[in-house]
């Protein structure tokens, strides 16, 4: 095999484990439903529970089976803070808070505002260019994300100025999540980056909890299992798939690819909890499948 077709099938393998976090993180809408809905957890709860759990499972798998992936000099240790603040706790925080003040429609759109976030910073600061590929698919993405989240329907938009700002807010966070995880990967592996990451951001998300929050859960055997499905999916399986693609595949490309969640999200939902699908969010959906493709790595026959 040659370097060419080497280097080809490294891309795919990474553009699919994005697709592949972005299956996974598809499911966080029916996970919070459920548990929302039979546990009253409070959303920043499950935040804290999320990012806890998960990083609770890593440490515990690394322990057992690659300790020496625990040790990681200071430079990595600098990231993983950086990340666990940013990229995880004040991303939970912000999108949380853009929902309670706008309306879930408004603050998606905010949030898929991050691969915009996350061209410009990648381009300014990670030497990726932005080509016209790159803006014709974040267009896409960007028109497409707006009607799945239906904010064509304008009698539920509830504009706010700081729910605006908080949603602007997530999505910067969003993008910055990626972005450090493209940086994280240089200096410490994926499982190690998320294990630390997300530890940081339960520390961080605890500390803002109301006194007594936790202690509230009925622990039921159901409440139970959708907090491990939560923790083994779209936590630790979808955020090191993500991780571990972004090896290969530029961030500027695999924030956009993951932009896929909603329209599967979408799906979920209809066929889950019973919500439906309206014409403009199918042609939204195609849109950032569109957009998916336009972006799909260009494999080289080797001689």
């Amino acid at each position: 095999m040659t370097q060419d077709s080497q280097t080809s099938t490294g891309t795919l393998r990474g553009y699919l484990l994005v697709l592949l976090a972005a299956s996974l993180w598809a499911t966080l809408g029916v996970i919070y439903t459920v548990l929302a809905r039979d546990s009253g957890l409070a959303a920043i709860s499950v935040a804290a529970l999320r990012a806890g759990m998960g990083g609770l499972l890593l440490l515990g798998g690394l322990f057992f089976l690659r300790r020496d992936w625990l040790r990681i000099n200071r430079r990595a240790l600098i990231v993983v803070v950086l990340y666990g603040i940013f990229g995880v706790a004040l991303f939970y925080a912000s999108y949380v808070n853009a929902i309670l003040a706008v309306g879930v429609a408004v603050a998606a759109v905010l949030l898929y505002t991050a691969p915009a976030w996350v061209a410009l910073i990648a381009w300014r600061f990670l030497g990726e260019q932005l080509t016209k590929r790159h803006v014709a698919a974040l267009l896409l993405t960007l028109i497409g994300a707006a009607l799945v989240a239906q904010v064509f329907a304008m009698g539920a938009v509830r504009l706010d100025v700081v729910g605006v700002l908080w949603g602007l807010l997530a999505g910067l966070t969003y993008g910055l999540w990626s972005v450090f995880n493209k940086v994280g990967v240089r200096h410490t592996n994926p499982w190690t980056l998320q294990c630390y990451g997300m530890l940081v951001g339960a520390v961080a998300l605890l500390a803002v909890q109301p006194p007594l929050a936790l202690r509230s859960i009925a622990w039921t055997p159901q409440t139970c299992f959708w907090l491990l499905a939560l923790t083994l999916g779209p936590t630790v399986g979808a955020s090191v798939a993500y991780a571990a693609g972004v090896r290969t595949v530029p961030v500027s490309v695999a924030s956009l690819v993951a932009t896929l969640e909603p329209v599967l999200a979408a799906l979920l939902a209809f066929l889950v909890l019973g919500e439906t699908m309206g014409v403009g969010q199918l042609v939204g959906g195609a849109l950032i499948l569109m957009a998916v493709w336009l972006l799909r790595p260009r494999i080289s026959r080797a001689p």
